[in-house]
């Protein structure tokens, strides 16, 4: 399986983001705007917090099998997997998601915050690229939790592979 990388990460927000930008240009132009949902960065932290608790349950229950605990509970390599590819699938939405809203913050911020309503969704784009980070910070430490060791250069292991 192969790591995330924070290149590809950086790269999905910033091209959202200016895309978002010159969407929300346009459809200003036009007469409206579209709003930037509450849910979105109650959703994103709402991953972000599942992401985080199963990155520190999992560490957890491998700590106690490396040190060998009579009640250790080991962790399922196939349920180990599945949960990082949630992580790098959650992640890189993530970074999609936080560079749309910030494109719409960023348009919203340089066209002025006279008007209730455009501060409004100016925190809510803030809260979400912020909720969106933190996605992509849970995931990565959940895909190092997972990681195996390096297994001594037989080319079994390694890097691009998960418990």
């Amino acid at each position: 399986m192969k790591q995330l990388h924070i290149k590809v990460l950086v790269g999905l927000f910033l091209a959202a983001g200016v895309l978002a930008w010159g969407s929300a240009r346009l459809w200003d132009s036009l007469g409206t705007l579209p709003s930037v949902p509450v849910a979105a960065p109650v959703v994103l932290a709402l991953i972000a917090a599942v992401l985080a608790a199963t990155a520190f349950s999992f560490r957890a229950r491998l700590r106690a099998q490396r040190e060998r605990r009579p009640d250790a509970r080991g962790v399922d390599p196939l349920v180990a997997a599945r949960a990082v590819v949630f992580g790098q699938a959650s992640a890189l939405v993530a970074s999609l998601a936080a560079g749309l809203y910030g494109g719409v913050g960023v348009f919203l911020l340089t066209t002025g915050l006279d008007v209730a309503p455009r501060r409004d969704q100016t925190i809510y784009a803030g809260l979400s690229v912020v909720a969106g980070a933190a996605v992509v910070v849970a995931a990565i430490f959940l895909e190092r939790v997972c990681k195996l060791p390096e297994d001594g250069g037989n080319g079994n292991g390694g890097a691009d592979a998960t418990v």
